[in-house]
């Protein structure tokens, strides 16, 4: 975005707020890029603006973000569904017991939204909303945390609810047609069926693991020859996200380990060595690829490296893929040059924004709960090598074999 751009920007975003103006003029001098320090102090700080986020509307939830058109947003959901892990993690890591009190909260106010068909309603869960694949399967992460973890057996009951309803959902071929964002199918909804897998495996019914495995095989006859996943994007027209062919990467290896199958895990690599060789030397990843992994923007999609950053790691605990940790560590580094941990803004402080430059296309000028929960997990992974959330002891008792 060039200079006028930035002066004919559309007045919903409300570029005369001092801070709005303060935060565009930052990243349009490259002036924002914030010293990098020890992993803890960058984690303390990112688990601090979650709870602020958790914090405004009381409700249990966490707000989808703060954004200058709307500044905090409500509660959500989906991403609240994921975030409890986070907590259950960091208050072992950063000593912090009162983030288990947050995360039963957030199970609490979940529980409350469950419909009486299983479903959880999609959007901000507001009257009227419905359900959405994809969002189920992120609140069903949340759920199995809360049954594993905090040893809550209304999650579980929770969690099979949901993916029998997932199972109703399905059509023959394993893709999901119905209930999809925007009516169309993706293959990022891998990251759903890890959830349906493993409260499969944990209610122990053949019909929701046979329901996982028809996902995965479908999505992976989208995959092409160098890795990239067609059918991925938020809409047919557009490429995909660097966000949501992480997601994709990170259902198929979880899914993967869980069943001990080698096509799941070899899929995660093919895309992660895809996307590892784009990755630029300062960690920098383009917001969306085409086929072949041509980049097809210029600004960068900061969830997405805080997600690639997590799948490159994971290969290289669980499958042996070593060379994959140091773009793991180059990506984490480049993800602390870009997280304010001394504005005195409350709204800013320690978050992630959704793009750099902010109004790149992904999230733009937001800093959506999803970009800093990754970064934290990223964070966290590197200071223990070990996965978040932990792989249940029951689904990993399999010998695992390197997949190089």
């Amino acid at each position: 975005m060039d200079a006028q751009k930035l002066i004919t920007l559309p007045l919903r975003y409300k570029p005369w707020i001092p801070l709005h103006l303060r935060l565009v003029l930052k990243d349009f001098t490259q002036s924002g890029k914030q010293p990098r320090l020890d992993h803890k102090t960058h984690l303390k700080a990112a688990i601090d603006w979650l709870c602020r986020a958790q914090d405004i509307y009381g409700d249990g939830g966490v707000s989808a973000g703060w954004s200058f058109e709307d500044d905090w947003l409500p509660s959500y959901p989906e991403t609240t569904g994921y975030i409890i892990e986070t907590f259950l993690a960091a208050a072992g890591i950063l000593d912090k017991k009162d983030l288990v009190e947050r995360a039963n909260r957030m199970i609490d106010w979940e529980l409350s939204l469950q419909m009486e068909d299983g479903a959880f309603p999609g959007h901000f869960g507001e009257p009227g909303s419905h359900p959405v694949i994809f969002n189920v399967g992120q609140i069903m992460h949340g759920m199995v945390a809360g049954y594993l973890q905090l040893k809550r057996q209304e999650c579980l009951e929770a969690a099979g609810r949901a993916g029998y309803w997932l199972l109703n959902q399905q059509d023959e071929d394993g893709c999901w047609r119905k209930y999809e964002h925007n009516d169309v199918p993706h293959v990022y909804n891998t990251r759903a069926t890890w959830a349906l897998l493993s409260t499969a495996l944990l209610v122990d019914d053949d019909r929701l693991i046979q329901a996982a495995t028809r996902n995965l095989d479908w999505a992976l006859s989208q995959q092409t020859s160098c890795g990239w996943y067609k059918t991925n994007a938020f809409t047919p027209d557009k490429n995909p996200f660097t966000h949501t062919i992480a997601y994709a990467i990170r259902g198929f290896l979880e899914s993967g380990v869980l069943l001990n199958e080698d096509r799941y895990i070899n899929s995660a690599l093919n895309a992660a060595r895809g996307m590892a060789e784009v990755l630029r030397h300062d960690g920098w990843l383009a917001g969306t690829y085409g086929d072949g992994w041509k980049p097809t923007s210029n600004y960068c999609c900061l969830t997405g490296v805080a997600q690639m950053s997590l799948n490159w790691a994971r290969l290289a605990q669980d499958c042996g893929a070593h060379d994959l940790q140091e773009p793991a560590q180059r990506a984490l580094d480049y993800l602390k040059s870009q997280q304010n941990l001394n504005d005195r803004n409350d709204a800013v402080r320690g978050a992630i924004a959704g793009s750099s430059p902010i109004w790149g296309d992904y999230s733009r000028f937001e800093f959506p709960n999803w970009a800093t929960k990754f970064y934290a997990d990223a964070l966290m992974m590197d200071l223990i090598n070990e996965p978040i959330p932990p792989v249940p002891t029951r689904f990993n008792n399999q010998e695992k074999t390197p997949h190089v």
